[in-house]
């Protein structure tokens, strides 16, 4: 019984010295924290997507205080967030502009070939590993949405074979971009209306076999275009979007259809004699 009592007693001691001990190091190596981590924390929406680039939320808070990340650090908060973190750190928040994904495709079960029909796990990971992919198009959208398992905000859907932003939902967290074996997604600025669905860099014959509606470098566009802000670059047409003011004339004249305005209905224009050719 004796026995018992002391070895209680031995560790209810060992116990209080550990304890006076680890009490006494926390004490003298404690590091004060920045209060404004905190308070920043406090106001951001607690996504924690590392859509900012940071580990999450609490991370991006230590950056910001540390200087190592702007003040408009976090895509998710938007404007109200970053102008409630430039009161607290005493500066001001300056202009973000809105940015939102953007899926680099349009090929879909409409328009987009296949080469074999895949019946394996239902990625796009998985698709991507299995003799080239299944579709005749190197660069096109699989469909099997490992964007829409990524995104956190439901703003990402496959339809028709094709993913689709819903730009009202869209954070630009940049998860989908990062899901998508493609490389299809990025982020563009929200204002941006006019778009070129592609991102197939094959020659224009080999386009044509592979989708009914792929960019075949006509340079049509381009030569519209009042700004010059399309280039074209490997048989693929590319939007400079500093430059583009969304006039929709690119649009107008693209035979393949594949040029996307969404400010105006689709206008039929017949397919010039010189893409013919």
């Amino acid at each position: 019984m004796m026995n018992i009592i002391y070895a209680v007693a031995v560790l209810g001691i060992l116990g209080g010295v550990f304890g006076a001990v680890l009490a006494f190091a926390a004490k003298i190596f404690y590091v004060e924290q920045d209060e404004r981590i905190d308070q920043i924390v406090a106001v951001l929406p607690g996504a924690n997507c590392g859509g900012c680039g940071y580990a999450g939320c609490a991370n991006c808070a230590s950056e910001i205080v540390a200087g190592n990340a702007k003040i408009t650090a976090c895509p998710v908060g938007g404007a109200e967030c970053h102008a409630k973190i430039a009161e607290i750190m005493g500066v001001e928040a300056g202009s973000a502009e809105k940015m939102v994904a953007h899926v680099y495709c349009c090929g879909g079960d409409k328009n987009a070939k296949k080469k074999y029909n895949y019946d394996g796990l239902k990625t796009c990971d998985a698709a991507n590993k299995v003799a080239g992919t299944p579709m005749a198009c190197p660069s096109a959208c699989l469909g099997y949405g490992s964007c829409v398992a990524a995104c956190k905000f439901d703003a990402i859907h496959v339809v028709d074979g094709v993913a689709v932003v819903d730009t009202d939902k869209c954070v630009a967290c940049g998860a989908c971009a990062a899901a998508c074996p493609k490389g299809l997604i990025d982020m563009v600025p929200a204002k941006q209306m006019v778009f070129i669905k592609c991102n197939n860099t094959q020659k224009g014959t080999d386009t044509r076999t592979a989708c009914d509606i792929g960019c075949i470098g006509c340079t049509l566009c381009a030569k519209k275009c009042p700004k010059e802000a399309i280039t074209i670059t490997n048989f693929l047409a590319k939007i400079d979007y500093s430059k583009c003011v969304n006039c929709g004339l690119c649009a107008t004249v693209c035979p393949r259809k594949l040029i996307v305005n969404l400010r105006a209905p689709k206008i039929e224009t017949p397919v010039s004699e010189e893409v013919k050719a």
